[in-house]
């Protein structure tokens, strides 16, 4: 019978496709890792994972496993959450992430809403970097996030769109597109974009748009973008809540609106999970 850390292991594994962050996700060594794979491959009777010195990639057999086994656990975990459930209701705690300033101010209002109608569940809110937001909700240290969508991972649910507003575009003061009718997806052909960690919900960058610095937060990337290196994609809230003297917000024309909502792991849409959700929803729809 294959045991519970053999799964985790192993879906976790198929997840990362590398052995350290396998470990650092699941707390435990990486050689714990290695050896109970190669114990699962010896039930097996196969190889799940081809191994070289620089990649791990899933072999068919693996990526076959991994695309039965993952919804099977995942309805295990959600049957096991709902007996919790029902046992507790709507007391507890529930940990919400959030990416950025806006976001933060958005749930303070879903905040209120929702200790309205569960008193007894106690609200702990914690800023996350756009790289930590999914491996916090998968390492189950939160267990919402509030966001850009769309976030494409097959282990993350999407909410419902709750805000929609305009992209923009971060320009040094004074540059030629710091101008009235703003730019143009043409206009950034061989500028510099400054670069955000995958999760940050910019418009595609296109093949003709040089690559400029990379940056690890907004306030990072804006810092690059007022020492003259590069511009910067963003959404409208930009221009309340990272104001600079050095860095203008045009109108970015053509690009699709970006698009916040909450997000969780699925299988655990546990009824505080729901519950906020669907607060966030009622506020939203309120005040559009």
């Amino acid at each position: 019978m294959i045991e519970r850390y053999e799964v985790e292991s192993f879906l976790a594994l198929a997840e990362e496709l590398h052995f350290g962050r396998t470990a650092e996700r699941l707390r435990v060594s990486t050689a714990r890792v290695s050896q109970t794979i190669r114990k699962l491959e010896r039930r097996v009777g196969a190889a799940l994972f081809e191994r070289t010195s620089r990649r791990v990639e899933l072999t068919p057999l693996g990526r076959k496993l991994a695309e039965e086994l993952r919804p099977a656990w995942a309805a295990v975990g959600a049957a096991l959450q709902g007996a919790v459930d029902a046992g507790r209701g709507l007391s507890g705690s529930l940990r919400v992430a959030y990416v950025g300033a806006a976001a933060g101010q958005l749930l303070i209002g879903v905040n209120e809403l929702f200790r309205e109608r569960a008193p007894d569940c106690e609200v702990r809110l914690k800023e996350a970097r756009p790289t930590e937001a999914v491996r916090w909700l998968r390492d189950g240290d939160a267990d919402l996030c509030l966001g850009p969508l769309p976030v494409h991972e097959p282990d993350i649910v999407c909410g419902p769109v709750l805000v929609r507003e305009a992209r923009m575009l971060a320009v040094p003061a004074g540059h030629p597109l710091d101008r009235p009718g703003g730019a143009s997806a043409e206009d950034l052909a061989g500028v510099p974009v400054v670069r955000l960690p995958e999760g940050m919900a910019v418009p595609p960058r296109q093949a003709d748009r040089a690559p400029g610095p990379a940056a690890e937060s907004v306030q990072e990337a804006l810092t690059h973008v007022g020492a003259g290196q590069g511009v910067l994609p963003v959404g409208a809230h930009a221009r309340r809540y990272y104001p600079r003297p050095d860095v203008a917000y045009v109108p970015l024309d053509g690009a699709p609106p970006l698009e916040w909502g909450l997000v969780w792991p699925r299988g655990h849409a546990t009824a505080r999970v729901r519950a906020f959700a669907e607060a966030a929803a009622d506020l939203a729809g309120d005040e559009r």
